[in-house]
């Protein structure tokens, strides 16, 4: 088994993190890609494909701001400790290039999109200054200066209040700031020009929280400014030539309603939307800021957005169409000049803390960082691209589907199920029926889910027709804590908190069958021996009780702890259990004999991380460290176990050695990552000087009357890092953690492993093709499986004939086997010859079917892996026959209406 696992996708936070009130800006990349910031990572969702994965680059804390270069690819990302990361997109991956620390505080940031003389520019807003920033780019390869990677061009001062947004003129020659002080300004990139370019746009009686470039008439010389504040108003400045006496108010008050009724149709017509103040005489041969050298800006016009909330988010986009967010949950589009409204929708009831718009302007983007939610509308056609929602409190329990597919079960403190694509890293269908915390979920069969809750039910859901079908209760209240199902999906067990007792349903009838007495403490956890009827029960009484729930109604055997067990798992085999305590130990049983056969003492991998109320050391503080959730690989040979501590450890069992230690989180927004605190933030009575995740937050607070401090009184403690549940895919390919930052996928990198086989000097990927090329392909194939590159394997499998692949299957060695099963799954689930590889399917079963039988434990793994695959083709091929069939009937009917008529 291998262990080169890495982070694959981050399900459950699609947006902002669990339990924070603000969030980062969201982008567009490509204009069919979306930059999410969650935590102190960065979700990248491909539209298009509706597919979903997480750049493996993490920042200190979580992001307060992002911005992106679509020339270069260029990301810049700044953390709410004002921590920078620069890294170089790439197709599915993310390269660090630079890390940064400004020494104030930075809630904006922008790439300018023209690289000029090899220099890349970006700007922040530094408190109240922007800073400008340089990056030195290789013609060549197109990187960034790894010896210097940034440069400070020049600082620009002039503002009282923080500098809140940014935006780059089209030549990159002038930066457009607003600022917290009511005003605006306009500044140039280069100090030369400072003295005869700027301008200061003021007037709001609130803080401008955006300021943006309106449409020319000429290319890179915008001569409109739009300025939009917290309090609802949006100004239009255009640009006059100094000496002009004329009246723009004037000019703007006779033309306001023929200037928005011509606007009006000019967008929902196409045509060019021109400029009522262009400046004649514009050399298009000057940059933007020597064009301003003679000429002014000047109010033309105010418009209100007429919403009874505050605003919170503004973009707009080149086209002219301006979004705009508000604290109330509702988000407006309105097209430029003449500001008229186009489309407006409420989302929620909060507040949103991002919009944006991609370049067509055909979708929008809002983020609402309260509730984790993130959402692209297509306003012209009225529908959602993308719609997504993470639990409103912690998630806590997940299951993956046994059927090898990619589903996976989540429940949450808000007594919500979700259902999750592991591929996609979408959530396709939730379920609120609970009314309390989910405390177990699990799966019947790959079509009936199962969840447990604190209210007193077991719920049973139909994944086809997505509705709860049947509710299971008990005749007293209680709550349930625990829950299982045998291997048939036939009987439902439950543990309780009081009284101690395990209740077990027919899941056909919702009828009680028994109820298990024995216990002392409450049922912590519950597993069933894959292939017999027994049940392991684990209580806070210090026992492991083992059940045959057909047979009768007490316990056959009890394994007695030292301390409070807390988990128990079967191995896939039924032969042996684990069990963890909260002395941090995993107790290996052998089922038959009852007797201990090993144990490992797992306190000091999972120690590690100080909170900040903590007295003592992460060393000495291994009282609360212990396993809270185990399981079992695929063959039985090894253990994954998480609990109260950052880390999760893969165990092998035999030999009671950790094989490796996952950390979770290097967020330090969060409470436990650190192993030593700063000395600085510790005073006599604890911690002070607590920082939160955002300085912004005082803006936000609800002033209560009589209060000296401006403080709603809502929880300011950090979230703690921590697992709650861990779990194998059927296939082994992926496991899984429920962390508070969501649902954290790990996936086997075939692409950085190296792992020959038998490796000789004879042996090279040359005579691989040679041997392809004297059609010697089983002495190809058999070397490509030695060297075990997955391109050179799958070129040489692609060059066999279909009538050839019996005589080369034959072939394999039982050594390669297992590997070749992998292979041919995976290339099968990329490539459009489904015939082709259907066929090596067949041959493989055919031509080692007994071998694989006798050892199918050894072989589980290929096998579901190769089942996914095989389903999901036969699903994408049913679907695609079913759409001809419908396609063929139509055009059947049509042609026979017409033949009649005639």
């Amino acid at each position: 088994m291998k262990f080169n696992y890495r982070l694959s996708k981050i399900c459950g936070t699609t947006y902002a993190s669990a339990g924070s009130k603000h969030g980062a800006n969201v982008l567009f990349y490509k204009d069919t890609s979306l930059l999410s910031p969650a935590g102190n990572r960065i979700h990248v969702i491909d539209l298009r494909s509706n597919v979903m994965r997480t750049l493996p680059i993490e920042c200190r804390s979580n992001i307060s701001c992002i911005s992106v270069c679509e020339k270069t690819g260029f990301l810049i990302a700044v953390d709410v400790d004002n921590y920078a990361v620069l890294m170089k997109l790439h197709e599915l991956t993310a390269v660090e290039l630079h890390r940064f620390r400004f020494k104030r505080k930075v809630r904006c940031v922008e790439f300018s999109s023209h690289v000029d003389d090899g220099a890349q520019y970006f700007a922040v807003g530094y408190g109240k200054h922007v800073q400008i920033w340089r990056i030195r780019i290789d013609q060549e390869t197109g990187g960034g200066d790894a010896s210097m990677p940034f440069e400070l061009h020049r600082t620009c001062g002039g503002f009282s209040g923080a500098v809140v947004s940014l935006q780059w003129s089209p030549d990159g020659s002038a930066i457009l700031a607003s600022s917290r002080d009511n005003t605006a300004q306009l500044l140039s990139r280069d100090k030369s020009m400072e003295n005869r370019a700027s301008s200061t746009f003021a007037g709001h009686k609130s803080a401008v929280i955006g300021a943006f470039f309106g449409l020319s008439s000429s290319p890179n010389i915008p001569n409109n400014i739009y300025t939009v504040s917290v309090d609802g108003s949006c100004f239009a400045w255009s640009l006059h030539a100094k000496g002009d006496k004329s009246s723009a108010a004037e000019t703007s008050n006779d033309n306001s309603l023929m200037g928005g009724q011509q606007s009006t149709l000019d967008f929902f017509t196409g045509a060019a939307i021109a400029s009522s103040s262009l400046i004649d005489g514009l050399a298009n041969d000057k940059s933007y800021v020597e064009n301003l050298c003679s000429k002014f800006w000047k109010r033309t016009s105010k418009h209100y957005f007429q919403q009874a909330a505050e605003v919170t988010s503004a973009a707009m986009n080149p086209a002219g169409l301006l979004v705009v967010g508000f604290t109330s949950g509702v988000f407006g589009l309105y097209e430029m000049p003449g500001c008229t409204n186009v489309h407006t929708l409420s989302i929620s009831n909060r507040r949103i803390s991002s919009a944006t718009l991609n370049s067509a302007g055909d979708w929008l983007a809002i983020a609402c960082p309260e509730l984790g939610q993130l959402l692209v509308w297509e306003w012209q056609s009225e529908t959602y691209v993308l719609k997504q929602q993470g639990h409103s409190y912690a998630m806590r329990q997940m299951a993956f589907s046994p059927d090898g597919s990619q589903f996976v079960a989540t429940g949450g403190e808000d007594g919500k199920v979700k259902m999750w694509n592991a591929d996609s890293g979408f959530c396709f269908v939730t379920f609120s029926e609970h009314t309390a915390p989910i405390s177990a979920v699990a799966f019947a069969s790959s079509k009936v889910v199962l969840s447990s809750s604190l209210d007193g039910t077991v719920r049973a859901y139909d994944l086809i027709r997505y509705k709860n079908f049947r509710t299971m209760t008990t005749p007293t209240p209680v709550q349930f804590c625990s829950m299982a199902l045998d291997s048939s999906g036939e009987i439902v067990c439950a543990g309780t908190f009081e009284p101690f007792d395990i209740y077990t349903w027919s899941l056909q009838t919702g009828k009680i069958l028994e109820v298990l007495s024995g216990h002392s403490g409450p049922v912590a956890h519950l597993s069933f021996s894959p292939n017999q009827g027994k049940l392991a029960s684990a209580s806070w009484d210090g026992t492991v009780k083992l059940w045959d729930v057909f047979k009768k109604n007490i316990p056959e055997e009890s394994f007695h702890h030292q301390s409070d067990v807390v988990c128990v798992a079967f191995r896939p085999d039924g032969n042996m259990l684990v069990s963890g305590t909260t002395r941090g130990q995993l107790v290996f049983w052998d089922v038959e004999d009852g007797k201990v056969v090993y144990t490992i003492d797992g306190r000091k991998d999972i120690r590690g991380g100080r909170k900040v109320n903590d007295r003592m050391t992460a060393e000495n503080n291994v009282a609360s460290r212990y396993f809270t959730s185990v399981c079992f690989s695929a063959d039985g040979a090894c253990v994954l176990a998480g609990g109260n501590s950052k880390y999760v450890c893969i165990y092998e069992v035999s030999h009671q050695i950790l094989l490796r230690r996952f950390q979770i989180s290097f967020n330090r927004s969060l409470d436990g990552v650190l192993d030593k605190l700063n000395s600085k933030y510790m005073g006599d009575g604890g911690p002070v000087g607590g920082q939160d995740d955002s300085a912004d937050e005082a803006e936000y607070n609800i002033h209560i009357p009589g209060a000296k401090r401006n403080d709603d009184g809502s929880r300011k403690s950090k979230l703690e890092v921590l697992t709650s549940a861990v779990g194998f895919s059927p296939s082994g390919r992926e496991w899984a953690t429920v962390s508070n930052e969501g649902l954290h996928i790990f996936e086997l990198d075939d692409d950085c492993m190296f792992d020959p086989v038998a490796l000789t000097e004879n042996v090279t990927p040359d005579s691989v093709r040679n041997s392809i090329q004297f059609k010697e392909y089983a002495k190809a194939l058999l070397m490509s499986l030695h060297l075990n590159e997955m391109s050179l394997v799958q070129s040489v499998v692609e060059s066999v004939p279909m009538s050839s692949i019996p005589l080369v299957v034959k072939s394999i060695t039982s050594m390669h086997l297992e590997r070749f099963f992998h292979y041919v799954s995976i290339f099968m689930g990329d490539s459009p010859h489904i015939e082709y590889y259907l066929e090596w399917c067949l041959c493989l079963l055919k031509t080692h079917g007994s071998f694989l039988q006798r050892n199918c434990g050894k072989y589980i793994r290929a096998f579901r892996l190769m089942h996914r695959i095989i389903r999901t083709k036969d699903d994408e091929l049913r679907r695609i026959c079913d759409d001809n069939r419908y396609n063929l009937e139509f055009v059947e009917q049509q042609s026979r209406m017409m033949l009649e008529g005639l």
